[in-house]
């Protein structure tokens, strides 16, 4: 018995090594290992042998399988191996060759603007904030001294959820909400970036979605001059250290005394043009000292404390800086368009 194993192992190596193809090592596998193999029927033999003999043989039965399918799984090997490098030479990739360039995007140019806008703030000592655009009637409109019958509410109709609740008019909730928060506490210096929502007819100049960016500050004996201070610097730090502001009366529920804030016509330099309708300033944002009222319904005591406040279209400011003429161009994702703004 055990010399049979011998030479039968012995033959099944010699065979392997020299099979060339994977189909005659699988018949070969079936042949020695198989349930009706050469091995398997040695095995069957064992029932004849001595009990003396039968530990021996067993033991020599799996180091022969053993040593057949470490063969086996070598050759086996040997094929997937040389069969991969024939797929790989046949397919052979020039690596030196360029390789075809991905189209990248780049940032929007509302968000560009609103990220520069945030960088002047922030440098002045501002915080950002944010606020829900699903909004409360009594913070987009009572906390901003706009009681419910206020005629100057038909300035900012927007779309209603619920009567108590709405798409926000303005970002100058997020400041009420933050005015609550600090509890009569000072100094308080922030600006207010987001969407916002208005039933205006879509035009070139008006949308009933657009951005805005607000802005508030309280302390202590804050004046007019600071105000005009404040919007002097980020006028020239967006549009040009020669730039020049003027503040012309206005009126805003919420602010008292209100102004509207033009900007030197670019184009012209303030001599009169058609981008400035021949007056020589450009109308930018509307601001003012925030109503004593305003400050009382937030905790504030406007015998203590003063405050002003700004806000503006960030698509206006697009439009004045980039000199875009729709403001529906914004909105289209024509990549014509907003391949202009790319500087990478």
């Amino acid at each position: 018995m055990q010399t049979r194993l011998q030479e039968m192992k012995e033959s099944a190596l010699g065979q392997i090594s020299q099979v060339t193809e994977a189909a005659q090592l699988q018949d070969l596998r079936v042949k020695y290992l198989g349930k009706k193999g050469e091995l398997t029927e040695l095995l069957r033999g064992m029932g004849g042998l001595s009990p003396e003999e039968r530990p021996v043989v067993g033991q020599l039965v799996n180091e022969v399988r053993e040593a057949l399918e470490a063969a086996f799984s070598g050759k086996q090997q040997a094929f997937e191996e040389a069969a991969l490098f024939a797929k790989l030479s046949s397919q052979t990739i020039d690596v030196t060759l360029p390789g075809r360039p991905v189209p990248a995007g780049t940032m929007h140019p509302l968000s560009r603007i609103i990220e520069e806008i945030e960088d002047i703030f922030i440098g002045l000592g501002f915080e950002v904030a944010e606020g829900p655009e699903v909004e409360m009637d009594h913070f987009n409109f009572e906390m901003l001294n706009l009681p419910k019958d206020h005629p100057a509410r038909d300035m900012q109709d927007t779309f209603y959820v619920t009567e108590e609740l709405l798409l926000r008019t303005q970002t100058s909730p997020v400041q009420a909400r933050t005015m609550l928060k600090k509890e009569g506490k000072t100094p308080l210096k922030m600006i207010c970036p987001g969407k916002v929502y208005r039933r205006d007819d879509d035009d070139a100049t008006h949308s009933h979605q657009f951005t805005q960016i607000e802005g508030l500050v309280i302390d202590k004996k804050i004046g007019m001059s600071d105000l005009k201070g404040t919007l002097l610097t980020f006028a020239r730090q967006m549009f040009g250290e020669n730039q020049q502001i003027r503040l012309r009366p206005s009126f805003f529920p919420f602010t008292e005394p209100s102004v509207e804030v033009d900007l030197q016509c670019f184009n012209c330099g303030g001599n009169g043009c058609r981008v400035c309708k021949q007056t020589g300033w450009i109308e930018i944002l509307g601001a003012g000292m925030v109503h004593p009222r305003v400050l009382e319904m937030a905790g504030y005591n406007p015998e203590e404390v003063s405050g002003f406040a700004f806000g503006m279209g960030v698509e206006r400011i697009a439009m004045l800086k980039y000199a875009v003429e729709d403001i529906r161009h914004f909105y289209t994702n024509d990549v014509r368009f907003l391949r202009q703004f790319n500087r990478g």
